[in-house]
């Protein structure tokens, strides 16, 4: 179990906003924080990490109080079984491979899993490469191995596929599907991309000007209709023609390229660049527009 109380004032573009949240997370939770820039997401991650020291707060992990301000307790981010990926890697650049995966190894005896782990990643091969050799691609995947060679408790992830081309990125999303089956570690996945946390996350907060204003499954939170579809993807609208008394609406669903009709009362509120669910009921494709507010 994982509980936290923040509040902490930010500097926004928009002047002083306070971020205030009170979460519980099961154990082996993975859920995803949604919202615009500015919203407070990655602010939490850096208070659970100890990077960030809020005006007041309260960490518990599983029975372990990390934060209580109230009483003066702050444990050290050494103290605080955390791996945390951002979307810059922060892999040491006069390092090798091997080396970066070593520096997090709590022990000697830890130094035997760094073989496991590159295997697991598609990593053999690099051991003495450094980071300026790598592509975005595997950079992330060693610095995700470099996480989790910690023994972390929590892994949070802070956009850590954003600056990755599309095929990459969707590579990256089943390689972290596959330490999460692999671990069960409690996972906190900051992201923008709505694909991303359909495929990834049981639950999702969204966060707008420091509040959370909806949570629940992806489902729940972002879909209009109750489905019982055998199907239901995800996409974003590419184009949007208009054949007669048809439209055809050009997807990109998961970095495939479809078509699928929709009616005129289907359209009301979509336009190119809408976030979109398409599902099927009775071989009848539904299109619903992603709720983001």
């Amino acid at each position: 179990m994982v509980k936290f109380q923040i509040k902490q004032k930010m500097h926004t573009p928009q002047g002083e906003q306070w971020l205030e949240v009170d979460i519980h997370l099961a154990q082996n939770d993975f859920v995803s924080f949604f919202g615009p820039s500015g919203a407070g997401k990655t602010t939490v991650l850096r208070v659970l990490a100890g990077l960030a020291m809020p005006q007041e707060g309260y960490i518990e992990v599983d029975g372990e109080i990390w934060l209580d301000s109230r009483r003066g307790i702050n444990r050290s981010v050494q103290e605080r079984k955390v791996g945390f990926v951002s979307q810059d890697n922060s892999l040491f650049p006069h390092m090798t491979i091997r080396q970066n995966l070593e520096y997090a190894c709590r022990s000697k005896e830890d130094f035997n899993t760094v073989e496991e782990w590159m295997a697991v990643m598609g990593l053999k091969g690099l051991e003495t490469q450094r980071p300026a050799q790598l592509s975005g691609g595997q950079k992330q995947r060693a610095a995700l191995v470099r996480a989790l060679l910690c023994k972390p408790q929590i892994l949070l992830l802070d956009e850590p596929l954003s600056d990755l081309d599309a095929l990459s990125r969707l590579t990256l999303q089943d390689e972290i599907i596959k330490i999460y089956q692999k671990t069960k570690l409690t996972t906190i996945l900051v992201s923008h991309e709505l694909p991303e946390v359909f495929k990834l996350s049981k639950k999702v907060f969204v966060i707008d000007n420091g509040r959370i204003i909806k949570s629940g499954t992806p489902q729940e939170v972002f879909v209009n209709s109750d489905l019982s579809g055998k199907f239901q993807f995800t996409g974003e609208i590419l184009e949007i023609q208009k054949e007669g008394v048809l439209n055809i609406l050009t997807l990109n669903i998961g970095n495939h390229i479809t078509k699928v009709i929709a009616s005129d009362e289907e359209l009301v509120d979509l336009s190119v660049g809408s976030k979109i669910i398409v599902a099927a009921k009775a071989f009848n494709p539904i299109i619903l527009k992603v709720k983001t507010t």
